[in-house]
């Protein structure tokens, strides 16, 4: 019996995918074929006559099954790239996304002119944010990262130890800001920001599989903003900064939120390359 080649392989699995409603059918293909096969895309390209064995078959059935049924990519091969690190990431944590790199950039920026800062982040989830914070900051800057879920920090701390970041963060359990020691000059979150009036309409990645702890923030996707904002002014240091993650349409009424805390704060909204809104800065006088 013919065993099927990578082209074949590959060629019948982005029609599978794309039957069931995969957006880009040829890439996850690849990238599952690739991990199956412990190699990368690039060596598949150059030996698409190579032949795949019975147990190779197998696994990468195993897993374009699991995909078919639109769990996400991340969660099957269990890793994601985010910023210049690679994250393992579980179904306890929300899959990073290149958005939220905006928010890293900023932070990396006005860490350069505060080279002795104490940073927290908040709602760590995978430790996206921290971690690629600590790879970059200035020696000297003092990392925290918080969150509510146990199964999440569990996820953290081993990225944390695989990146060989784990003296650069101290990890601490508890709701929003309440675990955090002292006040801090920078603040940073991605925090849940969806409506659940929205649910309906995410994609069966999002609210099939990703923990709804991490995304839905009430009626308006606000809740979780509300009581951050509310508690910041407690933990932020004078001239220190916050960096929040928005959703698109909340940009008056999370500024609104901000001015009614900060009344004396330079309050500044960051877009994102679609020209929506996406980051919220709050920036305190000295």
């Amino acid at each position: 019996m013919n065993r099927p080649t990578i082209a074949q392989t590959l060629d019948d699995a982005a029609r599978a995918l794309a039957r069931a409603g995969v957006d880009t059918p040829e890439l996850d293909a690849e990238l599952l074929l690739a991990h199956a096969l412990g190699q990368d895309r690039t060596w598949l390209m150059a030996h698409p006559e190579q032949a795949l064995t019975s147990g190779q078959q197998l696994a990468f059935r195993a897993m374009l099954d699991r995909r078919t049924a639109r769990e996400p990519l991340a969660y099957i091969t269990g890793e994601r790239w985010f910023y210049d690190i690679l994250l393992h990431v579980t179904p306890a944590v929300l899959i990073p996304r290149p958005e939220t790199e905006a928010l890293v950039e900023r932070a990396l920026s006005w860490l350069q002119d505060h080279p002795r800062a104490v940073v927290a982040d908040i709602g760590a989830g995978s430790g996206a944010i921290a971690l690629a914070v600590a790879k970059h900051a200035p020696p000297d800057v003092r990392i925290y990262a918080t969150d509510i879920s146990a199964a999440a920090l569990d996820v953290a701390r081993a990225n944390a130890r695989r990146l060989g970041l784990a003296p650069r963060v101290i990890f601490l359990p508890g709701d929003l800001l309440a675990p955090l020691p002292e006040p801090v000059n920078l603040l940073l979150a991605n925090p849940p920001y969806v409506a659940e009036t929205h649910r309906p309409q995410l994609m069966p990645e999002v609210a099939a599989y990703e923990p709804a702890a991490a995304l839905f923030s009430g009626p308006a996707g606000l809740d979780h903003l509300r009581r951050l904002l509310a508690q910041a002014p407690g933990f932020l240091r004078a001239g220190g900064m916050i960096l929040l993650e928005i959703g698109s349409d909340q940009g008056r009424a999370v500024t609104e939120i901000a001015r009614r805390h900060f009344p004396h704060a330079n309050i500044h909204l960051h877009q994102d390359l679609a020209g929506l809104d996406r980051l919220l800065e709050i920036t305190l006088t000295l």
